[in-house]
């Protein structure tokens, strides 16, 4: 019997539902609160308040892989250069965690790893320090220059990117149906372990969304974005504007030849569950460890405990 794509894919949206581990997110939300309340005691002069962001401000977060991200938003005057602002807060989360956690430097952020607790459970916390572009403007504007610490597609040869953390979240506000695609593209990500950054696939699906039209159903929408995907992702001067800031093309994230994988995956898992429907199922797999029992019409955890939880990989997931 065929697989119903759309049923499917609704089943694996309810899957990996945050709901389902409820008591691991309040661990995380209780650590990113002490980073926060940290990070806010030492640099009160020289900082604006901490703010979350990421998948989880973004209601696009999914529970096989993520973390908390934090911007700490620094004043014009705090320091001499941004290399001198990154550097300053690895050392601190360092030595303030150095018995509780692997803290390391990443692309734009610094990512801290802290150690199993009693339940095995790892919490990934990563804090991106930023410096307000216009000296005392920032809770205006909200516009910060953030340092790029490693190689960052063909934005390595730059040593800053200027980018507006708020507007990113505003730009997904109220896009329900392009967070059902944008998660379960980061579904693919994750199951068929795919490197391409968890931001490209948000911009590139609102931008679809935003160029053609899709309707339909479940299925029928993620197979348009999937095919606005192989359509145009390595055409020459294809952009995905950071909404953040409209200087800054996303699309350049990626070299050449990234995109061109990108294009041969869209087409080839196109054409393959064309051929054959129960091939969604490879891409787009349910959480096993959450299935819906029809008797009891709910969902049930397989494992229990902190087991079906997979550590967040080490590379950075910008915005």
């Amino acid at each position: 019997m065929a697989t119903d794509k759309t049923k499917h894919l609704s089943d694996v949206l309810d899957s990996h539902r945050m709901v389902h581990i409820e008591s691991l997110f309040n661990k995380y939300k209780s650590k990113r609160d002490d980073v926060k309340s940290s990070l806010d005691s030492n640099y009160n002069n020289n900082s604006y308040a901490c703010m979350n962001s990421g998948s989880y401000a973004k209601h696009t977060a999914i529970n096989i892989k993520f973390d908390l991200d934090i911007v700490l938003p620094f004043n014009k005057k705090s320091f001499t250069s941004l290399e001198e602002m990154f550097d300053s807060v690895y050392n601190f989360l360092s030595d303030k965690y150095k018995d509780e956690a692997f803290v390391r430097k990443q692309k734009v952020s610094i990512g801290i790893e802290f150690f199993g607790d009693d339940d095995g459970d790892v919490i990934s916390i990563d804090v991106v320090p930023g410096r307000e572009l216009n000296e005392d403007q920032y809770v205006s504007d909200k516009k910060l220059n953030l340092y790029i610490n490693s190689t960052y597609g063909e934005l390595a040869a730059k040593s800053y990117l200027q980018t507006n953390i708020h507007s990113q979240i505003e730009h997904i506000k109220n896009r329900n149906d392009e967070r059902k695609i944008i998660r379960l593209l980061k579904g693919w990500k994750v199951n068929n372990n795919e490197a391409f950054k968890s931001f490209f696939l948000e911009l590139i699906t609102i931008k679809a969304f935003d160029t053609i039209t899709i309707s339909g159903s479940l299925w029928e929408r993620l197979k348009s974005v999937l095919e606005y995907i192989r359509d145009n992702v390595n055409k020459e001067g294809f952009t995905l504007i950071d909404p953040g800031n409209t200087g800054n093309d996303i699309a350049k994230t990626l070299e050449e030849f990234e995109k061109h994988q990108l294009k041969s995956k869209m087409d080839s898992m196109l054409q393959r569950i064309e051929d054959n429907s129960d091939n969604i199922k490879l891409y787009f797999p349910i959480n096993e460890d959450f299935h819906n029992d029809d008797e009891e019409n709910k969902y049930k955890s397989k494992g229990g405990g902190g087991s079906f939880f997979s550590v967040p990989p080490k590379e950075e997931r910008f915005g």
